[in-house]
């Protein structure tokens, strides 16, 4: 997926309200297989990062939220710049 602020912005609110830092984080999607770093996590939750589908369906499993929750806000259409 193309990074984007807002799912971004969710991924760290889902974070956060877990209770986990972007490291016990990673920690939990490499024990999955997942290669990802605090570095690009840092990224993705900042909006320059893009994240695999494997990822998303990493976090939506350590953190064990709906996936409604990662595209909360996000509308449903893409703004032209």
């Amino acid at each position: 997926l193309l990074g984007n602020e807002m799912l971004g912005k969710n991924i760290k609110r889902i974070r956060l309200a877990c209770g986990l830092t972007q490291e016990q984080t990673v920690a939990k999607l490499q024990v999955l297989g997942s290669p990802l770093s605090s570095e690009h996590l840092l990224l993705i939750e900042m909006g320059r990062g893009n994240i695999f589908v494997n990822d998303l369906v990493g976090l939506q499993k350590v953190f064990n939220v709906s996936y409604d929750e990662f595209f909360k806000d996000i509308p449903a259409f893409r703004i032209s710049k």
